[in-house]
């Protein structure tokens, strides 16, 4: 049917799975998770801008930390870091008019300037209701437990939708967690 696939290699710990124990959402703490991804996947990225749908919570973070890693080099071209790093709230503090073909572009040309077929990166990002997506144009996931970070970011994808989504899966008896049911979320 022509659906282009593509693997990243991410690095996710068990903090992903750790509930919000805070009142305050900018309280907790999110964990860091390290990712590889190559030069020919960001370049699918690219061409596929629109119908991007990544499998998985943790992808859905990895891609939409490529866009403001992306954002970090323009602002910022001559950073010299091994590694770069996405903070967990710089997505909501760096500014947003910069396209997303622009932001990945600006990762291949650190990539090349390089001379390095692979990024390696590392992500706090925590996504939350208001959170503005720039890659990500639906997901396939699994239903997640109260008060985790993964069901902030379905409240970020659905709005209050969610509830009746997983008021669904309760009622028809779906299963849950990481060995679960998905769902296939689009706007």
């Amino acid at each position: 049917r022509g659906i282009k696939s593509a693997q990243l290699t991410l690095h996710v710990g068990a903090g992903t799975f750790q509930p919000v124990k805070t009142d305050e959402l900018y309280l907790h703490e999110m964990h860091c998770e390290h990712f590889l991804i190559d030069s020919g996947t960001i370049q699918l990225l690219i061409e596929n801008l629109g119908k991007i749908v990544p499998v998985g919570t943790t992808s859905v973070r990895t891609l939409e930390s490529l866009y403001w890693l992306g954002v970090k080099l323009i602002q910022n071209p001559l950073v010299e870091a091994p590694v770069l790093t996405l903070g967990q709230w710089d997505s909501y503090i760096l500014e947003t008019n910069i396209s997303a073909k622009d932001s990945l572009e600006a990762i291949l040309s650190f990539m090349k300037l390089r001379n390095s077929d692979y990024l390696r990166a590392m992500t706090s990002i925590m996504i939350v209701p208001g959170y503005e997506f720039r890659i990500t144009n639906g997901m396939v996931t699994n239903f997640h437990q109260p008060r985790s970070t993964l069901l902030l970011l379905i409240s970020a994808w659905t709005g209050n939708r969610w509830k009746d989504i997983y008021s669904f899966a309760l009622k028809n008896r779906f299963r849950f967690l990481s060995y679960g049911d998905s769902s296939l979320l689009l706007k």
